[in-house]
């Protein structure tokens, strides 16, 4: 599983003989990026929520199991992407549960297997967060090895035929890269045809012309911060993203995923934080061995080797899309060396709080309400409020001023079941 786009539902209930649940006395944060509610009292009847208030100015029912989340922050879960569909993919879907990331979204993976899985999930064979999935990249041409996950396109008819086998398989969106390999008349026909199968577009932006393409395309979300040691983007990309944000009815959302690239150097000076265990749920003995055999030596990994010239350009990108007026959106580059599901995306919170400056609110609301909105769902989760899936997680202690609490989540609650 590659490149998750993350939702932050927290919720904590557990499962009673009424399923009625009522959670009280916990801090709220909604994911619409208001006031945080003291005192709250959220109430659960089977998957849903039901009320909101606070304690003393809300019935609590007589048949209600009641939860303390005195001293807890309760927010909505994060939305967060062979032995892959058996073992890998499972593996880490349970991991991304573990962490309270209660809807995620999968950007490059084996149709078959992304399809499997995620129904598996939705039936209650496996656990794991909501899954969005992608299946395969659309590209040029797939790299040597890897044409299970990524498809070539040959062609304007070839082009709206592979997307038509995507949808047709039941895929939740399309992942388009290296775009600027393709002609421009292949990338329209992606965009084009996505969009008749109202399926929306993600799209890498590791080159200039990778985002020159996808605007003029129309695709509907950037991922990656790219342009590797470019110190900003280029005046003409600038005032294109500009024209684009200006049309508040076609908003542009940018996936920024700057954790891997930001957290490096800390990480090969402290390999000890390596060794969580959370990572290993799931896994076999023998894959926790090649994996922790693939990462021994950080300092050596050929994927991290320009990054110390990459990393002092990461805030003037952000801060330049942001000032652009895109919608960015929390997600993770796991699946690169050393980035496990379990743990990528607090620590994408925590640089965008601790290093970027960003609101810890605002923070919340993307990694919870906007990726909601970009898949479609928020009429069923991103937020905690009435008439919406009980996805709720629950940290002790306060996350609007220690963000990174959220690498330790106490409760998590999916569709109204407590799973932790």
């Amino acid at each position: 599983m590659k490149k998750l786009t993350i939702l932050l539902s927290f919720v904590s209930t557990i499962l009673f003989a009424q399923n009625k649940k009522a959670l009280v006395g916990g801090t709220m944060i909604d994911g619409f990026g208001g006031e945080p509610l003291e005192n709250s009292v959220i109430i659960i009847e089977n998957e849903k929520i039901t009320k909101i208030g606070t304690v003393g100015n809300i019935e609590i029912p007589k048949d209600a199991e009641i939860i303390s989340t005195e001293g807890m922050s309760v927010l909505p879960g994060l939305t967060y992407l062979g032995s892959l569909r058996k073992i890998i993919m499972p593996s880490s879907a349970k991991q991304l549960l573990l962490a309270g990331v209660t809807s995620a979204r999968d950007l490059g993976a084996p149709l078959e297997a992304s399809i499997a899985v995620r129904d598996s999930i939705n039936k209650g064979y496996i656990d794991g967060p909501t899954m969005y999935m992608s299946g395969p990249f659309l590209q040029h041409a797939p790299y040597p090895g890897t044409e299970a996950f990524r498809w070539g396109v040959n062609g304007v008819a070839d082009a709206r035929a592979k997307v038509q086998k995507i949808a047709k398989a039941g895929v939740d969106c399309v992942k388009l890269i290296d775009q600027d390999q393709m002609t421009m008349d292949e990338v329209m026909a992606i965009v084009d045809e996505a969009h008749k199968q109202k399926l929306k577009v993600v799209a890498h932006s590791h080159r200039p012309e990778e985002i020159r393409r996808g605007l003029k395309a129309g695709i509907d979300n950037f991922e990656h911060t790219g342009l590797a040691m470019a110190p900003e983007y280029p005046d003409d990309i600038m005032e294109m993203i500009k024209e684009r944000t200006a049309n508040s009815n076609n908003k542009l959302f940018w996936t920024p995923t700057i954790e891997g690239l930001f957290n490096y150097d800390y990480i090969r000076d402290n390999p000890e934080k390596l060794d969580d265990p959370s990572w290993h749920v799931g896994l076999p003995d023998s894959i926790i061995r090649d994996i922790r055999q693939s990462i021994k030596y950080p300092s050596r990994l050929s994927y991290f080797q320009v990054t110390p010239y990459r990393k002092p350009t990461l805030k003037s990108k952000f801060n330049q899309l942001k000032n652009a007026g895109v919608v960015m959106l929390i997600g993770t580059d796991s699946g690169i060396p050393m980035k496990f599901h379990s743990q990528s995306t607090w620590n994408e919170l925590d640089i965008w709080v601790r290093e970027m400056g960003i609101d810890p609110l605002l923070a919340i609301k993307s990694a919870t309400y906007w990726p909601a909105v970009f898949q479609g769902v928020e009429d069923k989760v991103g937020t905690i409020s009435e008439g919406k899936y009980a996805d709720i997680i629950a940290v002790r202690g306060d996350v609007l001023r220690y963000i990174n609490l959220l690498q330790r989540v106490d409760m998590v609650i999916k569709h109204g079941k407590k799973i932790k």
